[in-house]
């Protein structure tokens, strides 16, 4: 096989939601082999799963087939392009008869592989008599189940590619297999060969957020042109496993080492221990090189065997919720905001008390304008326009309709100016909570299906062996009483995202110069009180890791999300906004490394 060969890789969609405009421009303005789909979340999952249950025939990404690959799939065909999408959702093999009937009807010839085996809910009673726990938790499986799938790795993709077919939709995967499978299939790496199985993670890892690496979601956004017509990732990869991150010429965003770096530590725990199905990736020692405009080197990733088990995640059912937000403006707007919220939510629980009904199980009340997402940080604003934002959950779905009536009579019967409820009167909806679990790898049968052939997929085992020598702490910069104090945002970037119920920020020196110092600044304790106000003061903790290659921290906050996803009643329930707010925290450093 030449070892020059470069396969190319693109990735339209971060998650169901992106923008559809991102596979045409993929197709059209670049010469990629794969066009690859990350869709699913826990929260769409269950979204799916009920969708199925009123449609047999839904339960998948349905704008997938309809508005992505229909106007599409003639190109695709032409360019011969592979496409990789686990759009399929909980219903993978509907999500295969509806595109073949669009082929069909365009008159091509693209053979459809299906991968099978993820979906756990018809085992839900087996697993209950297996006794299992979650795995941060250790709260017993619930009896009503909304979703259950295990997330698979690359092989059965690679199976599916070795068959020889044009599309592959999936089930639930990791976020990374849909381009990990894609390289095992040109260049035949072994199962064994680690270091490169977690350079191809790492590639899907970095593209899989769609322009998350190109530019969006940026420390620096005021250097990204061009937001209208953002450039979507485009990995090129040698058979060494080395890969350039670059988009197509012509559009929108940016790539350089620093929008890469905070794609790598997004949404991340142990760099040295990312735990896939197909490897065990140490990100810790991963270096990047701006070869040159929107082009970025990425080296240095390493593995080891994965695991035993596959991570599964269920959904189940837990209560209602209602959330409403309006605008309360003039003089002294935040005063009249809490006024009429507390007063809003004292007169429910009145009148559900004096019906017998329990009170609330949770209320949130975000007055946002005033910095209350900020907490003890907050700064003094004296605004003359807010947005109220109450939420509030009940066992009873009766309970949140009663609260969703209650909120009209605010504007004519409390405080002035109340206006713009957005959505008019706001609907309950079932709030979902996540329950993660591991099964072994060998009970899963997993099957990919070619026109109605069914083909079983063989697993590496894995190990039960995952030790690993931990990075020790790098230097720490010595205060001698003579430093400067400036907001962490001029000497580091920063993003933050979820994992379940928890957060994490990675933070990168702008120069290594300054690790030192974010090192002796940023210590676990002095983060945990900084972003106290999101923590659970019972279950928080905070647990800082040491990613080296990068010059970066990455901070894990435990329980920090209240329920994380669609459980949560924050207006940022995924941490998004958590790096911004540390990137104002303020830190100290010498006057000669104070940035000019």
């Amino acid at each position: 096989m030449d070892d020059q060969r470069i396969v190319k890789i693109g990735c339209a969609s971060g998650f169901w939601g992106d923008t559809n405009t991102a596979a045409f421009q993929l197709v059209h303005m670049s010469d990629i082999d794969y066009l690859v789909f990350d869709y699913l979340s826990e929260i769409t999952m269950s979204i799916m799963a009920k969708a199925m249950m009123v449609n047999p025939e839904h339960g998948y990404a349905l704008d997938f087939v309809s508005r992505v690959m229909t106007p599409l799939l003639k190109k695709i065909s032409d360019k011969n392009i592979k496409v990789i999408s686990n759009a399929g959702g909980v219903n993978p093999l509907a999500c295969r008869d509806a595109l073949q009937k669009v082929i069909d009807a365009q008159g091509l010839n693209l053979k459809i592989a299906v991968v099978l085996g993820d979906d756990l809910l018809a085992q839900q009673t087996t697993l209950k008599a297996q006794n299992i726990q979650e795995m941060f938790s250790g709260e017993n499986l619930p009896n009503q189940l909304a979703s259950c799938n295990a997330y698979l790795g690359a092989i059965p993709i690679r199976d599916a590619l070795d068959q020889g077919v044009d599309i592959v939709i999936t089930g639930r995967v990791v976020d990374s297999a849909v381009v990990l499978a894609p390289l095992l299939h040109e260049y035949q790496w072994s199962l064994d060969d680690y270091d490169k199985l977690a350079q191809g993670a790492l590639a899907g890892h970095i593209i899989e957020c769609g322009a998350q690496c190109t530019g969006g979601n940026f420390t620096d956004w005021r250097l990204v042109q061009g937001f209208d017509n953002m450039g979507f990732p485009i990995v090129e990869v040698k058979s060494d496993a080395s890969f350039i991150v670059t988009k197509p010429k012509g559009t929108g965003g940016l790539v350089s080492t620093a929008t890469v770096a905070e794609q790598i530590v997004y949404e991340i725990a142990n760099p040295q221990a990312y735990l896939l199905p197909d490897v065990t990736a140490d990100f810790s020692q991963v270096k990047l090189q701006q070869l040159e405009q929107d082009r970025v080197l990425v080296m240095g990733a390493k593995g080891r065997a994965p695991t035993q088990q596959y991570k599964v995640s269920a959904t189940y059912p837990d209560g209602y919720r209602v959330l409403v937000s309006f605008l309360i403006a003039g003089r002294e707007a935040p005063e009249k905001a809490q006024v009429i919220a507390d007063a809003i939510l004292n007169k429910c629980e009145r009148v559900l008390a004096l019906r017998s009904v329990p009170p609330f199980s949770e209320k949130s009340v975000e007055i946002l304008g005033t910095e209350s997402t900020y907490g003890g940080n907050a700064k003094p604003i004296q605004s003359r326009e807010v947005v109220v934002k109450i939420a509030v959950k009940h066992m009873f779905k009766e309970a949140c309709l009663f609260f969703a009536s209650e909120i009209a009579q605010a504007s004519t019967g409390m405080a002035p100016a109340l206006a713009g409820i957005v959505g008019g009167r706001p609907k309950a909806s079932p709030v979902i909570k996540l329950f993660s679990f591991l099964v072994d790898k060998s009970t899963l049968n997993i099957e990919i299906d070619i026109a109605g052939q069914r083909h079983k997929v063989e697993i590496p085992s894995g190990t039960s062996e995952q030790t690993y020598d931990a990075l020790p702490v790098g230097a720490v910069a010595p205060f001698s009483g003579q430093e400067i104090t400036v907001p962490l945002v001029e000497i580091a970037h920063a993003r933050s995202g979820d994992k379940g119920n928890h957060s994490n920020i990675g933070v990168i020196a702008r120069q290594p110069e300054y690790l030192p110092w974010i090192r002796a600044n940023l210590t676990e304790e002095k983060v945990k009180a900084y972003m106290l106000h999101v923590l659970d003061p019972e279950k928080s903790q905070v647990i800082r890791y040491e990613i080296p290659g990068l010059n970066a921290l990455n901070f894990m906050l435990e329980n920090a999300l209240g329920g994380g996803g669609i459980a949560s009643l924050r207006i940022d329930p995924q941490g998004k906004a958590f790096a911004q707010q540390l990137l104002d925290m303020p830190v100290k450093i010498p006057t000669h490394l104070k940035p000019v």
